[in-house]
């Protein structure tokens, strides 16, 4: 059987390898078998669809099955791309045609092309689409994942939030950007300032900044080799954005660079490696990866790109209105998508806080640039807050009720509210904005980010405590937020987690 026969659909493939019974003399030997490395992912779902995502050891096609029961009883095959050098060995396939609102269990295969009884064993996973009656809806968010050093420690158990996370059966995950430290190399081992030694398992593209496409590539691989990270993500699909060390610090379009290649080349390198390794669909030629997402008549979700058009960090100290965060193009996207979403619930995906400034001290800048939204001034809204203002006032405009927003980056978790009667500029409706964080990186705290009160902004809690004597993932002092709506109330129940999966803080918000 060749190439052309197997891309034909796969009935030919019935009965041989991994797809029927196997004669023992037509078992393929075992070192001519794919192998699924990181295990199984699925994302993007909408209604009647999927991405799932599987990455081969080899040169070898992708086949998927997916079905109502979990021991695939009834089953429906679906024939994937060829995982080849090109992709990583990676592949993905968007599932189409599946029942909206139902639990589906699927499992992903490779085997060689040109010999289909040399087959790789089922990697199983499953989900739930959304769509369907109205009916519980719970999902988690966190980001900054494998930085400040601290990558996959084995004495620790590794990522040990996603294993929190796994525990409360979440309908999906939002991946909030810093899904990789390109510009963070671990070590073997460091000395921790609390004492004691942290070990980190250790991959040839850990071990350097990231200065070539393999190197990205290799970045989000080594996160996959956690075993808490394979295991949640075969069990909740996952919304993906990004954020600076997908890159390097801080970064911005057109930055220049003293030495390697430019800022242009390194960003298009971690976008790909960042599409080849998770189940993301992005239209060809997109200028962002912003995107969108129903998860029912209760909430729709808005996934933000504050990296691809946003303007240098150094304007954005201006006192002056400036160059936005995310592009005209996307503000506008927004505001259409919000006016046109029907569900009860608006969640809003900002990889950076709305109101903690956040300094870029980077060397190669000039003192005073902003890396967030917001510029530390209180007054006027000015440099990118400017742009918030645009929306925030189109919100409130518009009558768009029941809006949250999520956020990430500076490593600690808050519960922050927004008022008009305590702000700088009060055309805007109140609101919540929650941050989590990080998965598995050092802890920051509320000292490092002052709150900037144009928008009226107010620490209702704040998970980590001032100073912090351990800020490694060792103290325990990592968190995630989840939500939970009810499909009777209508409430959206928002809290932030720890590592160990105890809620510290949680409000109910009753829709308006």
């Amino acid at each position: 059987m060749n190439r052309r026969d197997v891309l034909k659909g796969g009935a030919a493939l019935s009965g041989i390898g991994l797809f029927g019974g196997r004669a023992p003399a037509l078992i393929a030997a075992e070192s001519a078998r794919p192998k699924l490395p990181y295990g199984v992912m699925s994302g993007d779902m909408l209604a009647d669809r999927t991405m799932i995502w599987a990455a081969s050891d080899r040169p070898a096609q992708m086949v998927v099955e997916w079905s109502r029961d979990q021991d695939f009883s009834k089953v429906e095959r679906r024939v994937g791309p060829l995982a080849t050098l090109a992709s990583d060995f990676t592949a993905k396939l968007d599932l189409t045609g599946l029942p909206a609102g139902d639990v589906i269990h699927y499992r992903v295969a490779f085997h060689d092309p040109d010999q289909p009884r040399a087959a790789s064993d089922w990697a199983a996973g499953r989900l739930r689409l959304p769509g369907g009656a109205p009916r519980p809806v719970r999902f988690t968010f966190a980001g900054d994942e494998c930085g400040q050093g601290f990558g996959i420690n084995p004495d620790l158990g590794g990522y040990r939030l996603y294993e929190a996370m796994r525990r409360k059966q979440p309908d999906f995950f939002i991946h909030q950007g810093d899904q990789i430290y390109a510009d963070g190399p671990l070590k073997e081992e460091t000395a921790l300032s609390g004492g004691g030694t942290w070990r980190n398992i250790l991959i040839p593209a850990k071990s350097r900044v990231a200065t070539s496409l393999a190197d990205f590539r290799g970045a989000f691989a080594y996160n996959l080799l956690d075993e808490n990270k394979r295991r949640f993500l075969s069990e909740a699909p996952m919304l993906v954005q990004w954020d600076d060390h997908e890159v390097r610090n801080n970064w911005y379009p057109g930055k220049e660079m003293a030495i390697g290649p430019t800022m242009d080349h390194l960003s298009a390198w971690s976008r790909r490696a960042m599409l080849d390794y998770n189940p993301m669909r992005v239209a060809p030629g997109a200028s962002g990866i912003q995107r969108s997402f129903s998860m029912g008549p209760l909430l729709d979700v808005f996934i933000l790109d504050e990296r691809s058009r946003r303007g240098p960090n150094m304007p954005a100290a201006d006192a002056a209105p400036g160059k936005g965060i995310m592009g005209e193009d996307q503000a506008e996207w927004l505001k259409r998508s919000l006016l046109r979403s029907t569900a009860v619930w608006k969640l809003i995906a900002s990889d950076m806080p709305l109101s903690l400034t956040v300094p870029d001290l980077n060397k190669d800048v000039a003192p005073g640039g902003m890396e967030a939204i917001a510029n530390g001034r209180p007054g006027t809204p000015g440099g990118r807050e400017a742009q918030i203002t645009d929306i925030l006032s189109f919100i409130k405009a518009h009558g768009v009720a029941n809006i949250v927003w999520i956020s990430a980056d500076v490593h600690y978790a808050n519960a922050i509210h927004y008022h008009p009667d305590r702000a700088a500029f009060g055309d805007f409706l109140p609101f919540w904005e929650i941050v989590a964080g990080p998965i598995n990186a050092g802890t920051g705290n509320l000292t490092m980010n002052p709150l900037d009160p144009t928008f009226g902004p107010e620490v209702i809690f704040s998970a980590v405590p001032e100073p912090i004597e351990d800020n490694s993932p060792r103290a325990g002092l990592q968190f995630f937020g989840m939500g939970d709506i009810d499909p009777v109330s209508r409430s959206l129940s928002i809290s932030i987690n720890d590592a160990a999966g105890r809620q510290l803080w949680a409000k109910t918000l009753p829709p308006v």
